[in-house]
């Protein structure tokens, strides 16, 4: 384990919705975490399988993992908004119910935003299929991005992102059923804060068939929603930016 001058608590926010295929996993690749003093706060978004009964042996099991359920079916921007008012921790990371965390992701993450005194950053990723397997496929991220750079190049896997609220200011994602993560780093980058990327892969993305994420039309749609709603951009300048964000979308995939 790295050693750290601190061990500050941090707040893992994981919304989940009929998850049961993937959410053992995904909990068990925090549990793992090299770093233990952690809480993973879960909101299940009214879930009709078995996601429910998962939770809760995990939480049995765990009591780190802090559960919490919606009343109605709102959306991942309502689920994960009451985590964050749930959460304890100045530090926040983010974790969707599919994917996972390499066993020393927060330990390092942690560490490089200590030693260099920062209230956001970004890892790179591996993508891996439906069923957990590596596609041999790594996103790699730039050393910095501000506001103006992400607009154009949304290049940060939300899975990798960690924030300090005491630094940022607390944070609150739009009640949009998409892309609310992109419009949240927006919004934090629009304060005057940079974004920093630690170069090392720690995260793993599952693309799983049929998801809104995984519609690349759709969410393109939706980035444009973002640029001219959320943000309030002009036409030209939203236009400026949607150029160079399919240009390194395709380019990541590439």
């Amino acid at each position: 384990m790295i050693t750290l001058n601190e061990n500050p608590l941090i707040s893992v926010i994981t919304p989940t919705f009929n998850s049961a295929p993937y959410i053992q996993s995904t909990i068990q690749s925090v549990k793992n975490q090299t770093y233990t003093n952690w809480e993973m706060v879960v909101v299940d978004d009214c879930s009709e399988d078995n996601t429910r009964e998962i939770l809760e042996q995990e939480a049995a099991a765990d009591p780190r993992i802090k559960l919490h359920w919606l009343k109605e079916n709102s959306g991942a921007a309502v689920a994960r908004n009451t985590a964050l008012r749930e959460a304890r921790a100045d530090f926040i990371a983010f974790l969707d119910a599919d994917d996972q965390w390499l066993p020393e992701k927060l330990a390092k993450q942690l560490k490089y935003m200590q030693d260099n005194d920062l209230a956001f950053t970004y890892t790179q990723y591996s993508i891996m299929d439906q069923n957990g397997q590596d596609t041999g496929k790594v996103v790699e991220i730039p050393q910095s991005i501000d506001y103006h750079g992400l607009l154009k190049n949304t290049i940060i896997g939300f899975l990798t992102v960690m924030v300090n609220r005491e630094k940022t200011g607390e944070i609150q994602m739009p009640n949009i059923r998409t892309r609310q993560d992109f419009a949240l780093e927006l919004a934090i980058l629009k304060r005057g804060i940079t974004a920093y990327g630690l170069q090392e892969t720690l995260s793993r993305y599952r693309v799983v068939k049929g998801s809104i994420s995984s519609n690349k039309i759709k969410t393109a749609k939706r980035n444009w929603q973002v640029y001219r709603k959320i943000e309030k951009l002009g036409l030209a300048y939203s236009m400026w930016c949607f150029v160079n964000y399919a240009y390194h979308a395709v380019k990541k995939r590439i």
